[in-house]
């Protein structure tokens, strides 16, 4: 499949991005059949802005009476882009931090069908961090480690880098209404994305850091997201290892947690007597406890690297099967 023969739409959410969602338009390439503007009930009426100052006929406003939230808005986005046969679908920010010109390189991986979804990352090269504010870099390190684990991609890094590009072979078998409201958005796409096999690429890009203001509260982040990273990974390991298989991976991680935890118990509880009798610990106690307990080690070890090795592969979007909606 060639660009030229590539249905391209663009989903941009927007709110509190009046300044700067006209030039982010202005600079969208000739490539992209359709453009999805979703006011996500701005109170700058972002919207309005889009109808009254472009004329670019690609452009169509879809408007919430009230802010949901920006994976609210993709999904509103995705099912519009869906319903009039898009091929591949972009996401773009409208506060100017992500370069249009640079959509080539997102969508080409799709195009050549060796990935279901692209997202940017701006950690592959350090000379591109070079510009990123301290406690972005700090946190986004943080939680692309967390995210390696809650999602089962550990090829990826800067999971909340909203500059993405979805197959619609992938995006037509995703739950779209079970995906998250929030700034959690894309993490959870990583993980829906993982329970379909979808193969997933980064792509290196450049953050452009202007006068632009986040939207996002640090302090939801840290109260919202672990508990959601702990639902996810539970899920995924449920998912993965019991639900649609059974495999030596479950059987590493099953006994290696069994022996880590029975090894642990075993050891406090002699601790605990110890304490209270007054009578030492004996060495083969110790060693009972300790044995469990480094066995247990290797076998999570064991299925850790099973985990890594199964990265899904085989896209989505060469064997083009029907799609099916989890």
């Amino acid at each position: 499949m060639s660009v030229s023969a590539t249905r391209i739409a663009i989903v941009i959410p927007c709110y509190r991005a009046s300044a700067h969602i006209l030039g982010v338009l202005a600079g969208i390439g000739p490539e992209v059949a359709r453009i999805f503007v979703v006011d996500d009930g701005c109170p700058e009426q972002t919207g309005r802005v889009v109808t009254a100052g472009c004329t670019d006929a690609r452009v169509q406003v879809i408007t919430h009476p009230e802010n949901c939230g920006v994976g609210a808005a993709m999904v509103t986005g995705y099912q519009a882009a869906l319903a009039q046969g898009a091929d591949i679908v972009v996401k773009l920010d409208g506060d100017g931090q992500m370069d249009p010109r640079e959509l080539a390189r997102f969508v080409a991986p799709l195009i050549a069908g060796t990935a279901d979804y692209a997202k940017g990352n701006r950690f592959f090269d350090l000379a591109l961090l070079e510009r990123m504010p301290r406690p972005r870099l700090f946190g986004n390190a943080l939680l692309s480690l967390v995210n390696k684990m809650s999602s089962g991609y550990w090829n990826v890094m800067d999971p909340t880098n909203g500059y993405t590009a979805i197959h619609r072979a992938a995006l037509a078998r995703l739950p779209l209404s079970r995906l998250s409201r929030d700034y959690f958005f894309e993490s959870d796409m990583l993980f829906r994305l993982y329970t379909i096999r979808a193969v997933v690429r980064d792509v290196p890009m450049r953050a452009c850091y202007g006068d632009e203001k986040s939207n996002l509260s640090v302090g939801h982040v840290v109260l919202a997201f672990p508990g959601k990273y702990l639902a996810a990974t539970l899920k995924r390991l449920f998912y993965a290892y019991f639900l649609r298989d059974f495999n030596a991976g479950t059987l590493q991680l099953v006994l290696g947690l069994a022996l880590m935890s029975g090894g642990a118990l075993f050891g406090i509880g002699k601790w605990f007597h110890s304490t209270l009798t007054g009578v030492a610990t004996s060495s083969g106690a110790v060693m009972l406890a300790a044995l469990p307990v480094l066995i247990g080690v290797q076998l999570v070890l064991g299925w850790l690297n099973f985990d890594i090795q199964n990265i899904p592969t085989r896209p989505l979007c060469a064997r083009e099967p029907d799609p099916v909606v989890l």
